[in-house]
């Protein structure tokens, strides 16, 4: 079978290999479709954290079942299902108190782990989720979107609380949709006019701000002067991450859901006045998921997924994918 790795930064290469062979609790997939997500393209970049190389990518993953066990699902050969690509020990302090996302053991499927980025695969039969009422679209895009469900639900965001969501990328994108439907309003944060205007016309965003233009100015001004009472940071990127409880009124919650490599600098003061609640979101549990897919419907699939290519004519392709100016926001590859 045909499968794509990640040699060392910068290099992709198309190998093929034996199939796999399905243990005990395990389940056989055959990969129809696969997301790609900024952990693919920073691993690619060279500068995504808990990494090495060579590396299977890919964990957004829509896939059907070629052979499977018994399994308290009831999934069997033939069903769609989508894949909760976080391995946890099921021991650990973090699992026994239900938060299998951060499982001390975590091994993510396409980083710590080889991925779906190959036409067949095993994986444990519990990290499996029926799907047959989904396409291979909508399976591809739960996984980011699952992200997003968990930072909201961390944050216990209510109806009418009026939130920031900084970075229009998929993962932001995800967290604006999904705190409307909990009923908040949403002013989305970006340096990039034409994201901004996707979250306007395809997500509905309430208000838009361009971080290039005093955004604590403008956010004021939408909240007449309370500020936003949570603000996530989806860009993972240092000055965003740094500049955030600037946007958060007093009492307010700063949800880290992007990732950054580095170290991050607070004026403790001026955070303390503010008795701000920093809480960080990682992954995402099975609730995520479900929840995900139970309103998946009220999400534009569409319009989302703007590149896709067969697994063929990727490695050509990915380099783009680094480009915003390319008008990318998810691209996905076809396997099957």
């Amino acid at each position: 079978m045909k499968y794509i790795v990640c040699e060392k930064p910068g290099e992709f290469l198309l190998k093929e290999k034996e199939a796999p062979v399905r243990k005990e609790n395990e389940a056989l997939l055959q990969i129809n479709k696969v997301g790609i997500c900024g952990t693919d393209l920073h691993a690619y970049a060279g500068n995504q954290a808990f990494f090495t190389y060579p590396r299977i990518l890919g964990h957004e993953l829509a896939s059907e079942v070629l052979e499977i066990g018994e399994n308290p699902q009831g999934i069997k050969a033939g069903d769609k299902v989508v894949i909760m690509p976080y391995v946890s020990c099921g021991e650990c302090i973090a699992c026994r108190n239900g938060k299998t996302n951060c499982c001390t053991n975590i091994t993510v499927l396409g980083v710590h782990g080889d991925g779906g980025m190959q036409e067949q695969i095993t994986v444990p039969t519990n990290i499996l989720l029926p799907a047959n009422n989904l396409s291979n679209d909508e399976m591809a895009i739960v996984e980011p979107l699952a992200i997003g469900a968990h930072a909201i639900r961390r944050a216990a965001i209510k109806k009418d609380e009026i939130v920031v969501v900084v970075g229009c990328g998929p993962i932001g994108i995800g967290i604006m949709k999904l705190a409307q439907i909990a009923g908040a309003k949403v002013i989305a944060l970006d340096l990039n006019d034409d994201r901004l205007q996707y979250a306007k016309d395809k997500i509905g965003v309430d208000y838009t701000v361009n971080v290039g233009n005093d955004p604590v100015k403008q956010i004021s001004e939408i909240t007449n002067g309370d500020m936003a009472t949570a603000v996530f940071d989806a860009s993972g990127h240092k000055g965003a991450l740094e500049a955030g409880p600037d946007y958060m009124a007093h009492g307010g919650r700063f949800v880290l859901v992007g990732l950054s490599k580095g170290e991050l600098t607070y004026t403790h003061p001026a955070v303390h006045a503010k008795e701000m609640t920093l809480m960080c979101s990682r992954n995402a549990t099975t609730e995520d998921f479900e929840h995900v897919i139970s309103v998946l419907d009220q999400f534009p699939t569409d319009s989302f997924i703007t590149h896709n290519v067969p697994f063929t004519e990727m490695i050509e392709n990915f380099d783009s994918w680094l480009d915003p100016a390319t008008g990318v926001i998810k691209a996905t590859v076809n396997f099957n």
